[in-house]
């Protein structure tokens, strides 16, 4: 187990550095002149071609990535071109909010999707299972954008049951949690119905399989069959599944804290590339594809604690 671990880890390094050399070229072609956003509207050529050797834009591309990943390594993500104030200062603030986003969309969303999948596959065919791949299939398709459209207009605006703007504080007051009520159903909701889909999927392949008929030869009871022998079998898919969709959450998040002016990674990202803030648009996109690539080797080393075969892949 730790040799796989160790093996999965040496394969993210190289993952990173490619994410980080796309993020920085990507932040080259960008149209608008960092130096001229820090300069002003109003600065004469000089104080922008002053501003450009500051910044060390004036250096050859190779030169410039490599001073970035030396700086990298030193913990330093830059400074924001707008505020002036250091990145990992303005990430350090937004990560909690994104963080307890993505753990209240989830707390509900997997357990949900896991017994909606159950029962589908319990009674196959029937007006249950119909009705849960219609909601699942329904719920995979309406964009995050839409529903959280949708749940402000309704439950925000036209009933004024909860707050739809801002984070109200901490998860541990009333107030932060009715603020988070509706962006976590956003965001989880377009969760459920892959989870439910796979869950279905891989509860009937193990159903038919000799250990649960045997299971309930000896006289077991059907909730025990299906929980303890056919759905824990059953999870090795799911778990995979879930890694994957919770990484690509973190696209959905961005969607959803714009909509709601939630205080997140995603809104900060999407207002730095707005207002051509390289250094905050390049801090963004390393945590969010960090997040991304962490939270697969998670779910790689979980694949593998689960299932032993996969130890030797």
């Amino acid at each position: 187990m730790a040799r796989h671990a160790l093996r999965r880890i040496l394969l993210v390094i190289p993952v990173l550095l490619g994410v980080l050399l796309i993020g920085f070229l990507l932040m080259q072609v960008v149209p608008t002149d960092a130096a001229t956003v820090r300069a002003g509207p109003t600065a004469t050529p000089e104080v922008v071609e002053a501003i450009r050797r500051d910044l060390g834009l004036d250096r050859p591309l190779y030169v410039q990535f490599g001073l970035y990943l030396w700086r990298l390594a030193q913990g330093d993500l830059g400074v924001s071109i707008i505020n002036n104030v250091p990145v990992s200062q303005e990430l350090g603030a937004t990560i909690g909010p994104t963080l307890e986003l993505m753990v209240a969309s989830l707390v509900w969303a997997i357990p949900l999707g896991i017994l909606m999948g159950t029962a589908a596959a319990y009674w196959r065919g029937g007006a249950i299972d119909k009705a849960i791949l219609a909601v699942s299939v329904a719920g995979g398709s309406v964009p995050v954008f839409f529903l959280g459209l949708l749940l402000i207009w309704f439950v925000g605006f036209q009933w004024q049951l909860l707050p739809f703007t801002g984070r109200g504080g901490p998860l541990w007051t009333m107030e932060g949690l009715q603020a988070i009520v509706l962006p976590a159903l956003t965001l989880g909701g377009v969760f459920i119905g892959p989870v439910a889909r796979m869950t279905r999927t891989a509860v009937l392949d193990v159903l038919s399989a000799d250990h649960v008929r045997t299971a309930r030869a000896k006289g077991l009871t059907e909730r025990r069959v299906v929980t303890m022998h056919a759905l824990r079998n059953a999870l090795i898919p799911v778990v995979t599944l879930v890694g994957l969709q919770i990484g690509f959450l973190l696209g959905g998040a961005v969607v959803t804290e714009t909509v709601f002016s939630w205080p997140g990674v995603g809104r900060l990202a999407v207002g730095a590339i707005l207002s051509s803030d390289l250094p905050m648009a390049q801090g963004t996109i390393i945590v969010l594809s960090s997040g991304f690539i962490l939270i697969n080797l998670a779910v790689d080393m979980l694949y593998a604690a689960l299932d032993p075969r996969m130890r030797a892949a």
